[in-house]
Protein backbone atom coordinates (compact mmCIF):
# COMPACT_ATOMS: atom_id res chain seq x y z
CA UNK A 1 0.00 0.00 0.00
CA UNK A 2 1.06 3.53 -0.62
CA UNK A 3 -0.63 5.13 2.41
CA UNK A 4 0.02 3.84 5.91
CA UNK A 5 -2.86 3.31 8.35
CA UNK A 6 -3.41 6.13 10.80
CA UNK A 7 -4.61 5.34 14.30
CA UNK A 8 -6.30 7.88 16.58
CA UNK A 9 -4.85 8.47 20.00
CA UNK A 10 -6.73 9.83 22.99
CA UNK A 11 -5.67 13.19 24.35
CA UNK A 12 -4.06 13.16 27.77
CA UNK A 13 -6.82 15.09 29.61
CA UNK A 14 -9.83 13.60 27.79
CA UNK A 15 -9.46 10.09 29.15
CA UNK A 16 -10.44 11.09 32.70
CA UNK A 17 -14.13 12.15 32.65
CA UNK A 18 -15.20 12.92 36.26
CA UNK A 19 -18.97 12.49 35.55
CA UNK A 20 -18.54 9.08 33.98
CA UNK A 21 -20.38 10.10 30.77
CA UNK A 22 -23.69 10.98 32.47
CA UNK A 23 -23.58 14.56 31.23
CA UNK A 24 -23.93 13.25 27.69
CA UNK A 25 -27.25 11.62 28.62
CA UNK A 26 -28.64 14.65 30.45
CA UNK A 27 -30.07 16.41 27.34
CA UNK A 28 -31.80 13.22 26.18
CA UNK A 29 -33.33 12.65 29.62
CA UNK A 30 -34.41 16.29 29.80
CA UNK A 31 -36.06 16.07 26.36
CA UNK A 32 -37.97 12.94 27.40
CA UNK A 33 -39.26 14.65 30.55
CA UNK A 34 -40.40 17.70 28.59
CA UNK A 35 -42.15 15.53 25.97
CA UNK A 36 -43.85 13.54 28.73
CA UNK A 37 -45.38 16.63 30.34
CA UNK A 38 -46.22 18.49 27.11
CA UNK A 39 -47.46 15.69 24.86
CA UNK A 40 -47.93 12.24 26.37
CA UNK A 41 -49.55 13.12 29.70
CA UNK A 42 -52.26 15.43 28.25
CA UNK A 43 -53.14 12.82 25.61
CA UNK A 44 -53.52 10.13 28.28
CA UNK A 45 -55.75 12.46 30.32
CA UNK A 46 -57.91 13.24 27.28
CA UNK A 47 -58.24 9.53 26.43
CA UNK A 48 -59.32 8.75 30.00
CA UNK A 49 -61.99 11.49 29.87
CA UNK A 50 -63.27 10.18 26.51
CA UNK A 51 -63.48 6.62 27.89
CA UNK A 52 -65.50 7.94 30.85
CA UNK A 53 -67.84 9.78 28.45
CA UNK A 54 -68.35 6.61 26.39
CA UNK A 55 -69.13 4.49 29.43
CA UNK A 56 -71.76 6.97 30.70
CA UNK A 57 -73.79 7.25 27.47
CA UNK A 58 -77.52 6.74 28.04
CA UNK A 59 -80.75 6.81 26.09
CA UNK A 60 -81.93 10.39 25.51
CA UNK A 61 -78.48 11.99 25.54
CA UNK A 62 -77.75 14.46 22.74
CA UNK A 63 -74.36 13.85 21.14
CA UNK A 64 -72.03 14.95 18.36
CA UNK A 65 -70.06 12.32 16.46
CA UNK A 66 -66.51 12.70 15.20
CA UNK A 67 -67.95 13.12 11.73
CA UNK A 68 -70.09 16.07 12.84
CA UNK A 69 -73.47 14.31 12.96
CA UNK A 70 -75.72 15.64 15.73
CA UNK A 71 -78.44 13.45 17.16
CA UNK A 72 -80.24 11.96 20.13
CA UNK A 73 -79.37 8.47 21.41
CA UNK A 74 -82.29 6.06 21.09
CA UNK A 75 -80.59 2.70 21.81
CA UNK A 76 -77.38 1.87 23.65
CA UNK A 77 -75.59 -1.41 22.98
CA UNK A 78 -72.27 -2.79 24.14
CA UNK A 79 -70.25 -1.44 21.19
CA UNK A 80 -72.82 0.52 19.16
CA UNK A 81 -75.42 3.22 19.74
CA UNK A 82 -78.37 4.26 17.59
CA UNK A 83 -78.86 7.98 17.21
CA UNK A 84 -81.91 9.72 15.80
CA UNK A 85 -80.74 12.33 13.31
CA UNK A 86 -84.07 13.40 11.79
CA UNK A 87 -87.80 12.77 11.85
CA UNK A 88 -89.68 12.38 8.58
CA UNK A 89 -93.49 12.12 8.72
CA UNK A 90 -93.46 10.74 12.27
CA UNK A 91 -90.82 8.13 11.38
CA UNK A 92 -87.43 8.74 12.98
CA UNK A 93 -84.27 8.37 10.93
CA UNK A 94 -81.77 6.40 12.99
CA UNK A 95 -78.09 5.79 12.35
CA UNK A 96 -76.03 3.07 14.01
CA UNK A 97 -72.57 4.24 15.06
CA UNK A 98 -69.74 2.87 17.18
CA UNK A 99 -69.56 4.23 20.69
CA UNK A 100 -65.99 5.37 20.08
CA UNK A 101 -67.25 7.70 17.32
CA UNK A 102 -69.09 9.89 19.85
CA UNK A 103 -66.99 13.02 20.25
CA UNK A 104 -68.98 15.12 22.72
CA UNK A 105 -72.08 15.15 24.85
CA UNK A 106 -74.35 18.17 24.29
CA UNK A 107 -76.47 19.91 26.93
CA UNK A 108 -80.15 18.91 26.97
CA UNK A 109 -82.28 20.89 24.52
CA UNK A 110 -79.47 21.72 22.12
CA UNK A 111 -81.14 19.92 19.20
CA UNK A 112 -84.20 22.15 19.46
CA UNK A 113 -82.08 25.25 18.95
CA UNK A 114 -80.32 23.97 15.82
Amino acid sequence: MLIANAYAQAAQGAAQDPTGGLMGLAPIILMFIVLWFLMIRPQMKKAKEHQKLISELAKGDEVVTQGGIVGKITKVGENYVAIEVASLKDAPVEVQIQKQAVAALLPKGTLKTL
